[in-house]
């Protein structure tokens, strides 16, 4: 596990950018699994940025995008079908289908999760999966708790979670209490993984990612079995955790 330290969010995000365009630009064909959330905006900002002004092409380019929110329509401000759109896909070239995020009103969840890996499957796997890290250490929507092996799967979220995205929501009685989610063993296939942590309240989930036990009930924990995995993360994160 190779942690790089940057002085603030700006450099992280810009230096996570760079880390994804020598993927981009050196692949004839790239998979690239995708992340939501506060953490990476500013990495897709700096994409974008990018893309407007060098043209980096990503018409070779396939995505697939950790989870959705069960009950959200696509065209919902809150939905990462939205999110994604916003911060990234309208911003460059990639064509929408090469596009895939789970869709959270599907009639049959339980199908949806398994097209989805089957979908994957049928790209070769991820090449370069993006994280962020929560508070309680889940990673995608996988809570305390999940199983290591499970894959594309519905989840509860936990409290901590729905108050970690009610700052999206109005209040958080509009938060959704479930989602569809890679799993564990859907985020371990991917051949690198790239995990971006900023700010002080990451700090001690960060601190257990390096350096305390393997365990199902701080699921991040887990990338410790990876053997490619990059973090890139800010002063405010690596404070205390001893790097």
């Amino acid at each position: 596990m190779k942690v790089i330290r940057t002085k603030n969010y700006q450099e992280m995000s810009k230096m996570a950018a760079n880390f994804i365009l020598d993927k981009v630009k050196s692949s004839s064909e790239l998979t690239l699994g995708l992340a939501t959330g506060g953490t990476p905006v500013q990495t897709y900002h700096y994409l974008a940025k990018d893309y407007q002004e060098q043209k980096t092409s990503y018409q070779h380019v396939t995505t697939f995008n950790l989870d959705e929110y069960i009950g959200l329509d696509p065209s919902d401000p809150n939905s990462y079908h939205y999110y994604m759109d916003k911060h990234f896909f309208s911003k460059v070239n990639i064509p929408s289908d090469q596009t895939f995020i789970p869709n959270g009103l599907a009639e049959n969840l339980e199908k949806e999760c398994q097209a989805y890996d089957e979908e994957i499957k049928k790209h070769n796997g991820i090449d370069l999966q993006l994280l962020g890290l929560g508070t309680n250490g889940h990673v995608g929507f996988n809570e305390p708790g999940t199983a290591f092996d499970q894959h594309t799967h519905i989840v509860a979220l936990t409290e901590s979670t729905m108050q970690a995205n009610a700052r999206f929501f109005n209040n958080i009685n509009q938060v959704p209490n479930r989602a569809i989610t890679m799993g564990i063993a859907s985020i371990m296939e991917s051949k690198e993984i790239l995990l971006l942590v900023s700010g002080k309240e990451k700090n001690d989930a960060l601190n257990k990612l390096l350096h305390g036990e393997i365990d199902k009930h701080f699921p991040a924990s887990v990338l410790n079995q990876h053997e490619n995995v990059t973090i890139i993360a800010d002063e405010d994160a690596i404070i205390n955790t001893n790097l």
